[in-house]
Protein backbone atom coordinates (compact mmCIF):
# COMPACT_ATOMS: atom_id res chain seq x y z
CA UNK A 1 0.00 0.00 0.00
CA UNK A 2 1.51 3.45 -0.97
CA UNK A 3 2.20 5.67 1.77
CA UNK A 4 0.13 8.83 2.11
CA UNK A 5 1.61 12.49 3.16
CA UNK A 6 -0.51 13.54 6.17
CA UNK A 7 -0.71 16.93 7.58
CA UNK A 8 1.59 16.15 10.65
CA UNK A 9 4.62 15.04 8.57
CA UNK A 10 8.04 16.13 9.76
CA UNK A 11 9.15 19.26 7.89
CA UNK A 12 12.18 17.06 6.59
CA UNK A 13 9.58 15.15 4.84
CA UNK A 14 7.69 17.79 3.29
CA UNK A 15 10.41 19.46 2.25
CA UNK A 16 11.75 16.58 0.51
CA UNK A 17 8.36 15.99 -0.86
CA UNK A 18 8.16 19.56 -2.29
CA UNK A 19 11.49 19.31 -4.26
CA UNK A 20 10.68 16.27 -5.78
CA UNK A 21 7.24 17.66 -7.06
CA UNK A 22 8.89 21.07 -7.99
CA UNK A 23 11.65 19.25 -10.00
CA UNK A 24 9.03 17.46 -12.17
CA UNK A 25 6.88 20.03 -12.46
CA UNK A 26 9.41 22.70 -13.66
CA UNK A 27 10.14 19.94 -16.38
CA UNK A 28 13.76 19.77 -14.55
CA UNK A 29 13.54 15.92 -14.15
CA UNK A 30 11.41 13.13 -15.65
CA UNK A 31 12.83 10.07 -14.15
CA UNK A 32 13.29 9.04 -10.63
CA UNK A 33 17.19 8.78 -11.50
CA UNK A 34 17.19 12.14 -12.35
CA UNK A 35 15.02 13.40 -9.64
CA UNK A 36 18.08 11.72 -6.89
CA UNK A 37 20.89 13.51 -9.56
CA UNK A 38 19.36 16.91 -9.33
CA UNK A 39 18.17 16.88 -5.64
CA UNK A 40 20.86 14.43 -4.01
CA UNK A 41 18.20 12.80 -2.00
CA UNK A 42 18.67 9.29 -1.50
CA UNK A 43 17.11 6.98 -4.28
CA UNK A 44 15.02 4.94 -1.86
CA UNK A 45 13.53 8.31 -0.33
CA UNK A 46 12.87 9.54 -4.06
CA UNK A 47 10.79 6.24 -4.68
CA UNK A 48 8.89 6.46 -1.51
CA UNK A 49 8.43 10.68 -2.34
CA UNK A 50 7.40 10.03 -6.19
CA UNK A 51 4.42 7.05 -4.78
CA UNK A 52 3.19 9.66 -2.68
CA UNK A 53 2.97 11.92 -4.85
CA UNK A 54 1.41 9.02 -7.41
CA UNK A 55 -0.95 8.45 -4.64
CA UNK A 56 -1.94 11.79 -4.42
CA UNK A 57 -2.78 12.40 -7.74
CA UNK A 58 0.05 14.92 -8.30
CA UNK A 59 2.21 12.91 -11.05
CA UNK A 60 1.73 10.28 -13.32
CA UNK A 61 3.43 7.54 -15.20
CA UNK A 62 4.30 8.35 -18.93
CA UNK A 63 5.45 5.32 -20.30
CA UNK A 64 9.53 4.73 -20.12
CA UNK A 65 12.53 6.91 -21.06
CA UNK A 66 15.60 5.72 -23.28
CA UNK A 67 17.70 3.48 -21.36
CA UNK A 68 21.20 4.97 -20.34
CA UNK A 69 22.20 1.32 -19.89
CA UNK A 70 20.01 -1.10 -17.92
CA UNK A 71 16.44 -1.09 -17.25
CA UNK A 72 14.74 2.08 -18.71
CA UNK A 73 13.67 4.25 -16.07
CA UNK A 74 9.76 5.26 -16.07
CA UNK A 75 8.93 8.75 -17.53
CA UNK A 76 6.90 10.89 -14.80
CA UNK A 77 4.66 14.05 -15.54
CA UNK A 78 3.57 16.03 -13.54
CA UNK A 79 -1.07 16.15 -13.68
CA UNK A 80 -1.62 19.32 -14.72
CA UNK A 81 -5.35 18.43 -14.94
CA UNK A 82 -5.86 17.41 -11.59
CA UNK A 83 -7.42 20.47 -10.36
CA UNK A 84 -7.73 23.87 -12.16
CA UNK A 85 -7.86 27.87 -10.62
CA UNK A 86 -9.99 30.92 -11.62
CA UNK A 87 -8.21 33.22 -12.80
CA UNK A 88 -9.45 36.81 -13.38
CA UNK A 89 -7.03 40.67 -14.80
CA UNK A 90 -8.90 43.85 -13.74
CA UNK A 91 -8.06 46.75 -15.37
CA UNK A 92 -9.48 50.26 -15.08
CA UNK A 93 -12.04 49.31 -17.90
CA UNK A 94 -11.82 46.11 -18.64
CA UNK A 95 -11.94 42.59 -17.34
CA UNK A 96 -10.55 39.20 -18.00
CA UNK A 97 -11.24 35.58 -16.83
CA UNK A 98 -10.15 32.27 -17.13
CA UNK A 99 -10.05 28.61 -15.97
CA UNK A 100 -6.65 27.15 -15.70
CA UNK A 101 -5.18 24.08 -15.52
CA UNK A 102 -2.11 23.35 -12.98
CA UNK A 103 0.24 24.66 -15.57
CA UNK A 104 -1.24 27.59 -16.32
CA UNK A 105 -3.06 26.99 -19.85
CA UNK A 106 -5.46 28.64 -20.39
CA UNK A 107 -8.97 26.24 -21.06
CA UNK A 108 -11.84 28.93 -21.11
CA UNK A 109 -11.64 32.38 -21.30
CA UNK A 110 -13.94 35.50 -21.01
CA UNK A 111 -13.48 39.26 -21.65
CA UNK A 112 -15.61 42.48 -21.61
CA UNK A 113 -15.54 46.24 -21.08
CA UNK A 114 -15.71 47.04 -17.15
CA UNK A 115 -15.44 50.32 -15.21
CA UNK A 116 -13.66 49.65 -12.53
CA UNK A 117 -15.34 52.90 -10.57
CA UNK A 118 -18.74 50.89 -10.21
CA UNK A 119 -17.31 50.08 -7.07
CA UNK A 120 -16.13 46.25 -5.50
CA UNK A 121 -19.30 44.30 -4.87
CA UNK A 122 -21.10 45.56 -8.45
CA UNK A 123 -17.62 44.24 -10.61
CA UNK A 124 -16.90 41.62 -7.96
CA UNK A 125 -20.46 39.44 -8.60
CA UNK A 126 -19.95 40.33 -12.04
CA UNK A 127 -16.53 38.68 -12.10
CA UNK A 128 -18.00 35.61 -10.11
CA UNK A 129 -20.81 35.60 -12.98
CA UNK A 130 -18.22 35.68 -15.43
CA UNK A 131 -16.41 32.88 -13.66
CA UNK A 132 -19.70 30.82 -13.36
CA UNK A 133 -19.76 30.96 -17.26
CA UNK A 134 -16.24 29.78 -17.69
CA UNK A 135 -17.45 26.67 -15.40
CA UNK A 136 -20.35 26.29 -17.47
CA UNK A 137 -18.06 25.91 -20.17
CA UNK A 138 -15.32 23.81 -18.43
CA UNK A 139 -16.53 22.04 -15.20
CA UNK A 140 -13.71 21.33 -13.29
CA UNK A 141 -13.28 21.26 -8.73
CA UNK A 142 -12.05 24.68 -8.28
CA UNK A 143 -8.52 24.58 -6.34
CA UNK A 144 -8.18 28.17 -5.91
CA UNK A 145 -8.79 31.47 -6.94
CA UNK A 146 -6.20 34.50 -7.97
CA UNK A 147 -7.07 38.19 -9.26
CA UNK A 148 -5.41 40.56 -10.26
CA UNK A 149 -6.15 44.53 -9.75
CA UNK A 150 -4.88 48.14 -11.02
CA UNK A 151 -3.43 49.23 -7.71
CA UNK A 152 -1.77 48.75 -4.63
CA UNK A 153 -2.17 45.50 -2.91
CA UNK A 154 -1.26 44.12 0.44
CA UNK A 155 -0.37 40.56 -0.49
CA UNK A 156 -0.97 39.45 3.27
CA UNK A 157 -4.50 40.11 3.94
CA UNK A 158 -5.41 40.80 -0.12
CA UNK A 159 -7.07 43.96 0.37
CA UNK A 160 -6.70 47.56 -1.80
CA UNK A 161 -4.56 50.38 -0.12
CA UNK A 162 -5.37 53.51 -1.16
CA UNK A 163 -5.65 52.62 -4.64
CA UNK A 164 -5.33 56.04 -6.84
CA UNK A 165 -8.14 54.56 -9.55
CA UNK A 166 -10.42 52.47 -8.06
CA UNK A 167 -12.54 54.63 -5.94
CA UNK A 168 -14.50 52.66 -2.96
CA UNK A 169 -11.88 49.93 -2.77
CA UNK A 170 -9.63 50.97 0.02
CA UNK A 171 -9.79 48.29 2.14
CA UNK A 172 -12.04 46.31 0.50
CA UNK A 173 -12.11 42.16 1.53
CA UNK A 174 -11.99 40.79 -2.07
CA UNK A 175 -10.26 37.52 -1.07
CA UNK A 176 -13.32 37.18 1.33
CA UNK A 177 -15.95 38.71 -1.67
CA UNK A 178 -14.67 35.70 -3.54
CA UNK A 179 -14.22 32.83 -1.40
CA UNK A 180 -17.67 33.14 -0.12
CA UNK A 181 -18.67 32.54 -3.72
CA UNK A 182 -16.43 29.98 -4.49
CA UNK A 183 -15.54 28.12 -1.36
CA UNK A 184 -11.85 28.23 -2.55
CA UNK A 185 -8.61 29.80 -0.82
CA UNK A 186 -8.35 33.58 -2.94
CA UNK A 187 -5.09 35.71 -3.79
CA UNK A 188 -5.12 39.19 -4.83
CA UNK A 189 -1.80 41.10 -6.33
CA UNK A 190 -1.28 43.81 -8.47
CA UNK A 191 -2.55 43.52 -12.15
CA UNK A 192 1.35 44.11 -13.17
CA UNK A 193 3.03 41.80 -10.91
CA UNK A 194 1.07 39.13 -12.34
CA UNK A 195 1.96 40.38 -15.48
CA UNK A 196 5.77 39.90 -15.20
CA UNK A 197 4.62 36.41 -13.47
CA UNK A 198 3.16 35.30 -16.70
CA UNK A 199 6.14 36.63 -19.18
CA UNK A 200 8.40 34.80 -16.84
CA UNK A 201 6.84 31.78 -16.58
CA UNK A 202 4.99 30.84 -19.68
CA UNK A 203 5.99 33.84 -22.10
CA UNK A 204 8.95 36.19 -23.21
CA UNK A 205 11.02 36.05 -20.09
CA UNK A 206 10.98 32.27 -19.52
CA UNK A 207 14.54 31.70 -18.84
CA UNK A 208 15.37 34.69 -17.39
CA UNK A 209 16.35 35.70 -13.84
CA UNK A 210 15.71 39.45 -13.53
CA UNK A 211 13.21 41.32 -15.65
CA UNK A 212 11.04 44.50 -15.68
CA UNK A 213 7.23 44.87 -16.63
CA UNK A 214 6.31 48.38 -17.05
CA UNK A 215 2.74 48.76 -18.08
CA UNK A 216 1.27 51.97 -19.48
CA UNK A 217 -2.49 51.94 -19.69
CA UNK A 218 -4.54 54.23 -17.52
CA UNK A 219 -2.37 53.72 -14.96
CA UNK A 220 1.59 53.30 -14.95
CA UNK A 221 3.24 50.31 -12.55
CA UNK A 222 6.00 47.98 -12.91
CA UNK A 223 6.70 44.00 -11.79
CA UNK A 224 9.75 43.19 -11.20
CA UNK A 225 11.58 40.08 -10.87
CA UNK A 226 15.24 39.12 -9.32
CA UNK A 227 16.93 36.94 -9.40
CA UNK A 228 13.70 34.66 -10.87
CA UNK A 229 11.50 35.51 -7.78
CA UNK A 230 9.02 38.00 -7.85
CA UNK A 231 10.07 41.24 -5.84
CA UNK A 232 6.62 42.82 -4.00
CA UNK A 233 8.78 44.34 -1.20
CA UNK A 234 7.91 44.70 2.36
CA UNK A 235 4.43 45.37 2.12
CA UNK A 236 3.69 44.77 -1.54
CA UNK A 237 3.95 48.10 -3.13
CA UNK A 238 7.16 47.68 -4.99
CA UNK A 239 7.20 48.97 -8.45
CA UNK A 240 4.78 51.77 -8.43
CA UNK A 241 6.79 53.94 -10.40
CA UNK A 242 3.34 55.60 -11.68
CA UNK A 243 3.67 57.89 -8.74
CA UNK A 244 7.51 59.09 -8.83
CA UNK A 245 7.43 62.69 -10.05
CA UNK A 246 8.98 63.32 -13.02
CA UNK A 247 7.73 67.09 -13.97
CA UNK A 248 8.69 69.14 -10.45
CA UNK A 249 7.40 72.25 -12.02
CA UNK A 250 3.79 70.57 -13.15
CA UNK A 251 0.57 72.14 -12.27
CA UNK A 252 -1.29 68.54 -13.30
CA UNK A 253 -2.50 67.15 -10.01
CA UNK A 254 -2.50 63.41 -10.01
CA UNK A 255 -5.34 60.77 -9.01
CA UNK A 256 -2.98 60.15 -5.88
CA UNK A 257 -3.79 64.02 -4.83
CA UNK A 258 0.18 65.09 -5.62
CA UNK A 259 1.31 66.81 -9.01
CA UNK A 260 3.95 66.23 -11.71
CA UNK A 261 3.25 62.35 -11.48
CA UNK A 262 4.60 60.21 -14.00
CA UNK A 263 1.41 58.65 -14.23
CA UNK A 264 -0.68 61.99 -14.28
CA UNK A 265 1.30 63.54 -17.31
CA UNK A 266 2.06 60.33 -19.37
CA UNK A 267 -0.45 57.86 -18.77
CA UNK A 268 -3.41 57.16 -20.93
CA UNK A 269 -5.81 58.88 -19.01
CA UNK A 270 -3.35 61.91 -19.82
CA UNK A 271 -3.15 61.19 -23.29
CA UNK A 272 -6.82 61.34 -23.92
CA UNK A 273 -7.07 64.47 -21.98
CA UNK A 274 -4.15 66.49 -23.42
CA UNK A 275 -5.34 64.99 -27.02
CA UNK A 276 -9.43 66.38 -26.27
CA UNK A 277 -8.17 69.78 -25.12
CA UNK A 278 -5.68 69.19 -28.50
CA UNK A 279 -9.41 69.14 -30.73
CA UNK A 280 -11.14 71.27 -28.84
CA UNK A 281 -8.68 73.84 -29.46
CA UNK A 282 -8.17 73.17 -33.35
CA UNK A 283 -4.58 72.40 -33.18
CA UNK A 284 -5.17 69.03 -33.94
CA UNK A 285 -7.43 68.36 -37.32
CA UNK A 286 -7.73 64.47 -36.63
CA UNK A 287 -8.91 65.03 -33.11
CA UNK A 288 -10.74 68.12 -33.63
CA UNK A 289 -13.31 65.79 -36.16
CA UNK A 290 -13.67 63.42 -33.26
CA UNK A 291 -14.98 66.25 -30.99
CA UNK A 292 -16.81 67.65 -33.60
CA UNK A 293 -18.47 64.40 -34.32
CA UNK A 294 -20.09 64.92 -30.50
CA UNK A 295 -17.94 62.27 -28.75
CA UNK A 296 -15.40 61.41 -26.33
CA UNK A 297 -11.48 61.69 -27.09
CA UNK A 298 -10.50 58.10 -26.52
CA UNK A 299 -7.03 56.44 -26.68
CA UNK A 300 -7.31 55.00 -29.96
CA UNK A 301 -8.30 58.32 -31.46
CA UNK A 302 -4.89 59.15 -30.12
CA UNK A 303 -3.46 56.64 -31.47
CA UNK A 304 -5.03 56.75 -34.65
CA UNK A 305 -4.17 60.24 -35.06
CA UNK A 306 -0.01 59.68 -34.70
CA UNK A 307 -0.58 56.69 -37.30
CA UNK A 308 -2.43 58.99 -39.45
CA UNK A 309 0.50 61.48 -39.42
CA UNK A 310 -1.06 63.98 -36.42
CA UNK A 311 1.94 66.36 -35.33
CA UNK A 312 -0.07 66.91 -32.60
CA UNK A 313 -0.56 63.40 -31.69
CA UNK A 314 2.81 62.30 -32.11
CA UNK A 315 4.37 64.87 -30.03
CA UNK A 316 1.83 63.55 -27.31
CA UNK A 317 2.82 60.20 -27.73
CA UNK A 318 6.94 60.74 -28.04
CA UNK A 319 6.39 62.78 -25.04
CA UNK A 320 5.15 60.03 -23.14
CA UNK A 321 7.41 57.29 -24.60
CA UNK A 322 10.36 60.07 -23.33
CA UNK A 323 9.12 60.15 -19.53
CA UNK A 324 8.55 56.28 -19.38
CA UNK A 325 11.91 56.02 -20.58
CA UNK A 326 13.51 58.55 -18.53
CA UNK A 327 12.10 56.91 -15.47
CA UNK A 328 12.46 53.11 -17.08
CA UNK A 329 16.52 54.40 -17.46
CA UNK A 330 16.28 55.10 -13.48
CA UNK A 331 15.67 51.57 -13.16
CA UNK A 332 17.64 49.63 -15.47
CA UNK A 333 20.77 51.38 -13.79
CA UNK A 334 19.26 50.27 -10.36
CA UNK A 335 17.76 46.99 -10.89
CA UNK A 336 20.63 46.03 -13.94
CA UNK A 337 17.63 43.49 -15.52
CA UNK A 338 17.95 41.48 -18.47
CA UNK A 339 15.36 42.10 -20.26
CA UNK A 340 11.99 44.90 -19.92
CA UNK A 341 9.21 44.29 -21.62
CA UNK A 342 6.57 46.90 -22.66
CA UNK A 343 2.89 45.89 -21.97
CA UNK A 344 -0.63 47.91 -22.03
CA UNK A 345 -2.65 50.00 -23.98
CA UNK A 346 -0.37 52.73 -24.62
CA UNK A 347 2.69 51.32 -25.88
CA UNK A 348 0.55 48.81 -28.15
CA UNK A 349 -0.41 51.98 -30.33
CA UNK A 350 2.64 51.93 -32.48
CA UNK A 351 6.30 50.95 -32.88
CA UNK A 352 6.70 54.89 -32.73
CA UNK A 353 6.47 54.51 -28.92
CA UNK A 354 8.25 51.62 -28.29
CA UNK A 355 11.38 52.88 -30.77
CA UNK A 356 11.12 56.19 -28.73
CA UNK A 357 11.46 54.07 -24.65
CA UNK A 358 13.90 51.93 -26.52
CA UNK A 359 15.87 55.12 -27.30
CA UNK A 360 15.56 57.19 -24.26
CA UNK A 361 16.65 53.68 -22.32
CA UNK A 362 19.46 53.13 -24.04
CA UNK A 363 20.87 57.14 -23.94
CA UNK A 364 20.27 57.15 -19.97
CA UNK A 365 21.16 54.62 -19.11
CA UNK A 366 25.03 52.84 -17.77
CA UNK A 367 26.50 51.54 -20.75
CA UNK A 368 27.05 47.86 -18.60
CA UNK A 369 23.41 47.93 -17.57
CA UNK A 370 22.03 48.04 -21.36
CA UNK A 371 25.19 46.14 -23.00
CA UNK A 372 22.73 42.68 -23.18
CA UNK A 373 19.68 44.51 -22.13
CA UNK A 374 16.82 43.00 -24.61
CA UNK A 375 13.74 45.78 -24.28
CA UNK A 376 10.01 44.30 -26.07
CA UNK A 377 6.66 44.32 -26.28
CA UNK A 378 4.48 41.95 -25.00
CA UNK A 379 2.95 40.43 -27.40
CA UNK A 380 -0.47 41.13 -28.73
CA UNK A 381 -3.09 38.24 -28.49
CA UNK A 382 -1.86 36.97 -24.56
CA UNK A 383 -2.78 37.55 -21.45
CA UNK A 384 0.17 37.27 -19.33
CA UNK A 385 -1.77 38.06 -16.15
CA UNK A 386 -4.19 35.51 -16.56
CA UNK A 387 -1.24 33.25 -16.59
CA UNK A 388 0.65 34.83 -13.94
CA UNK A 389 -2.61 34.75 -11.47
CA UNK A 390 -2.32 31.05 -12.44
CA UNK A 391 0.90 30.08 -11.84
CA UNK A 392 0.53 32.72 -8.32
CA UNK A 393 -2.31 30.26 -7.20
CA UNK A 394 -0.43 27.46 -8.13
CA UNK A 395 2.88 28.28 -6.72
CA UNK A 396 1.00 29.33 -3.37
CA UNK A 397 -0.54 25.64 -2.93
CA UNK A 398 2.11 24.11 -3.68
CA UNK A 399 4.00 26.00 -1.35
CA UNK A 400 6.10 24.74 1.56
CA UNK A 401 3.60 26.71 3.89
CA UNK A 402 0.61 24.92 2.15
CA UNK A 403 0.87 21.16 0.68
CA UNK A 404 1.29 20.07 4.00
CA UNK A 405 -1.77 20.77 5.03
CA UNK A 406 -4.19 19.75 2.16
CA UNK A 407 -2.25 16.73 0.35
CA UNK A 408 -3.66 14.52 2.51
CA UNK A 409 -6.66 14.94 1.29
CA UNK A 410 -5.89 15.25 -2.32
CA UNK A 411 -7.49 18.22 -2.71
CA UNK A 412 -7.23 21.74 -1.55
CA UNK A 413 -10.81 22.93 -3.03
CA UNK A 414 -13.07 23.75 -0.35
CA UNK A 415 -10.50 25.61 1.77
CA UNK A 416 -10.04 28.60 2.02
CA UNK A 417 -8.61 29.03 5.25
CA UNK A 418 -5.35 28.13 3.33
CA UNK A 419 -4.41 31.37 2.60
CA UNK A 420 -3.54 32.29 5.98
Amino acid sequence: MTARLDEGADADHLDSVITVLDLVRSGAAHTKPGIAQLSGLGRNVVTRRVNQLLDAGLLEGNGFAESSGGRSPRELRFQTDAGHVLVADLGARAVSVACADLAGGLVAQRQEPCDVKAGPRAVLNRISELFDEVLGEHPCEVWGVGIGVPGPVDFVSGRTIAPPIMPGWDGYDIRGHLATRFHAPVWVDNDVNLMVLGELRGGLARGEKDVVFVKVGTGIGAGLVSGGRLHRGAQGSAGDIGHVLVVPDSDVVCRCGLVGCLEAVAGGGALVRDGRAAGLEGRSPFLAAVVAQGREVTLRDVSEAMNHGDPVARDLMTTSAQLVGETLARIVNFINPALVVLGGAVPDSGDIYLTKVRQVVLSRSLPLATRHLRLERSPRGTHPALTGGAFMVVDELFSRERLGRWIGHQTPAGRPELVS
